[in-house]
């Protein structure tokens, strides 16, 4: 082997190590945090969470440097699950920003040291105006800990920077800690699939959130007959819809069948081809809600091998018809 090629290889065992020991280090930063919750750590973020439900306000959130970074995400992900939040950035708050923090709200600092000094006059106004002031820091004693009504104290593990500097480590301990309070509160609001949907209307996570009655065609497009109706109707109607079945109620409206190709089939190989559509129709179809997710209803047609699935509401009655095409047209694949 070369010269050069030993020092490249040299170069890339030594840059594969820091990899691993980056992602190392960080996970034992994260294996600390989640020793440290089950005890006094999570007592106090479990006070910090009945503190913002109680507040009836916001959660304003701030830091600074990549604590702020941090910050954002944070909002972004509280936002998104229920729990109304803002960040202000620490410097903007002195030049007017701290108008935008009331006194419902609740403040989250985010500071590794605690001693930020652009963090001075928002924590001067929420003692000043008693707004609750939750910390987030490696720090206790720290100005940012001592000023807090309630400090969530961070273990103090070292940084994955092999100067110790760069903030790794803990920044990802704060944004599990992060992620770990919004997810409390999300349980503790009830909050649904059907809410994350409001918040998330786009992309495939939105399609994904879809129900039914989001994708179904409904009134005059459901391709129906009554059980009295001729085979010949039930054809007539299959093909005019042209989702491939149709459906078949009773007297009171209700789906008790459904007439498929394959009921066709079957139907003229015997030497039925004239006479009720409901002599030949497959019993008790199977149906969904219509608060079925689109994931579900996709799942549920690739195993069953169907194309097309009828949407129901009280006592069976037919509210519209979901095709596969329908679900491949809203994303979720």
């Amino acid at each position: 082997m070369a010269v050069a090629d030993m020092a490249v290889d040299h170069g890339d065992r030594v840059r594969r190590a820091t990899l691993q020991r980056t992602v190392r280090l960080e996970a034992e930063g994260l294996t600390a945090l989640e020793s440290a919750l089950a005890g006094e750590l999570g007592d106090r973020v479990l006070e910090a969470v009945e503190l913002i439900l109680r507040s009836g306000g916001r959660l304003i959130v701030t830091g600074m440097g990549k604590s702020g970074h941090v910050g954002r995400k944070i909002v972004a992900t509280l936002a998104s699950t229920g729990t109304p939040s803002h960040f202000v950035h620490p410097a903007e708050a002195s030049h007017g920003d701290l108008g935008m923090i009331r006194a419902e709200d609740v403040v989250l600092a985010l500071s590794w040291s605690g001693e930020a000094p652009e963090l001075a006059d928002i924590i001067s106004y929420t003692r000043r105006f008693s707004v609750p002031l939750i910390a987030i820091t490696s720090r206790p004693d720290s100005a940012l800990g001592s000023a807090s009504d309630l400090c969530l104290t961070l273990p103090r593990m070292p940084e994955a920077c092999p100067n110790g500097l760069a903030p790794t480590t803990s920044t990802a301990m704060q944004l599990a800690l992060g992620d770990a309070l919004a997810m409390c509160l999300l349980e503790a609001r009830g909050f649904s699939p059907a809410d994350f949907r409001e918040f998330h209307p786009g992309g495939k996570l939105g399609a994904r959130l879809k129900r039914a009655r989001d994708l179904m065609h409904g009134g005059s497009e459901v391709p129906l007959v009554s059980d009295q109706a001729s085979l010949a109707e039930a054809i007539v109607q299959m093909t005019s819809r042209r989702f491939g079945v149709t459906g078949i109620t009773d007297s009171e409206g209700r789906i008790i069948g459904i007439l498929t190709d394959g009921d066709l089939r079957r139907a003229f190989q015997s030497g039925f081809v004239n006479g009720p559509a409901a002599a030949v129709m497959t019993r008790q179809p199977l149906t969904v809600p219509p608060d079925a997710l689109a994931p579900d209803l996709l799942a549920t047609m690739n195993e069953r091998n169907i194309t097309s699935i009828f949407v129901v509401g009280e006592e069976a009655r037919p509210l519209g018809i979901v095709h596969l095409h329908d679900l491949l047209r809203s994303g979720i694949v």
